[in-house]
């Protein structure tokens, strides 16, 4: 098989021959298809979050079908089309597992973190953790919904029943959201980086009732705002854009340092909330929703072979939607 590999903090991917890996007794190998580029695999790259063990392979946006099967698995058969996720493995037992919160387990691994992911011909994954997709949708538009989709689904339950939401950062995960958002009957506030117009045109086509650059203040205050740039300095900002009691989510798995900011910002009962990776749950919710809602992702394709060039492109805020790489 051939993957791009990451060797060290800050280098940059290798194309490499590596042998074929074979499941173990509870996983699936999926011969990959498509597998979107996430911020989260920049953070990765950058040796932002701690604990990578190197050699390691970037990738969690995984869309494939089953090659192989592990002697325990049940749930899924050879040719059957899955999706890999963020999420790669939890304990099972620790409280937060045994309490339904297995996002916070104590003990996990993460695609493409802590275990290879999807930048390669194929991926290993635990086969309780991987997505059934049926053969409906398109392996590259769906690609993006395994991460940004899902993420974003979750920071959009935290909004809880906020009529009027503030999209910070309107990217892949963004621009999915807004649609659902849409599609649910709330209005949608369109936070982009100034004179990005690419990004303001797609928000105005997905039906955004406003559009600004990130530190305009909308016309009315919001009920809640999702944060999926990685810009600390955007929480008083979201923090100032809503109402008494309204909420401020912060989506990405990591983000700069947030700036010292007035206590009257928070007070009369704002909430700050972080997400933090996803739950099984939110996958199945999500993906029984993305056909009713009908979300359509914008994306753009690359070889596997460039996977250095988008990622670089992706750093530089190139990108309308999404990007997704194919073997």
């Amino acid at each position: 098989m051939r993957a791009m590999i990451l060797d060290g903090p800050g280098k940059k991917l290798e194309m490499r021959e590596i042998p074929d890996q074979v499941p173990g007794p509870e996983e699936i190998r999926v011969k990959i298809s498509a597998c979107g580029v996430c911020r989260t695999d920049l953070h990765v790259i950058d040796a932002e979050l701690s604990h990578i063990k190197y050699p390691i392979i970037p990738g969690h946006e995984i869309v494939g079908h089953i090659d192989l099967v592990g002697p325990k698995v049940t749930t899924h058969k050879v040719g059957d089309r899955a999706g890999i996720p963020w999420l790669g493995h939890t304990c099972g037992t620790c409280p937060y597992c045994r309490s339904g919160m297995e996002n916070l387990c104590d003990a996990p691994s993460f695609t493409g973190y802590t275990r290879d992911g999807g930048f390669a011909t194929y991926a290993i994954a635990d086969a309780r953790f991987a997505f059934p997709l049926g053969d409906e949708s398109d392996d590259v538009a769906t690609a993006p919904l395994l991460c940004a989709g899902l993420i974003g689904w979750r920071s959009l339950t935290m909004a809880a029943d906020a009529k009027s939401l503030g999209i910070y950062g309107f990217g892949a995960a963004g621009h999915i959201i807004a649609q659902v958002a849409r599609w649910q009957g709330r209005s949608v506030y369109a936070f982009t980086r100034g004179g990005d117009t690419a990004a303001q045109s797609l928000a105005r086509e997905l039906g955004a009732s406003w559009i600004g650059s990130s530190e305009m203040q909308p016309p009315d205050l919001l009920d809640a705002a999702i944060i999926y740039a990685p810009v600390g300095a955007l929480v008083p900002a979201a923090l100032r854009a809503v109402r008494k009691g309204g909420r401020v989510i912060c989506a990405g798995i990591h983000m700069s340092d947030i700036p010292s900011f007035s206590y009257n910002l928070l007070w009369q009962e704002r909430h700050i909330l972080s997400v933090a990776n996803l739950t099984r749950q939110d996958g199945i919710d999500f993906l029984k929703i993305v056909p009713q809602a009908r979300i359509k992702t914008r994306t753009t394709l690359f070889p596997l072979d460039q996977a250095n060039e988008v990622l670089t492109a992706l750093r530089n805020g190139d990108f309308v939607g999404a990007a997704v790489l194919r073997p």
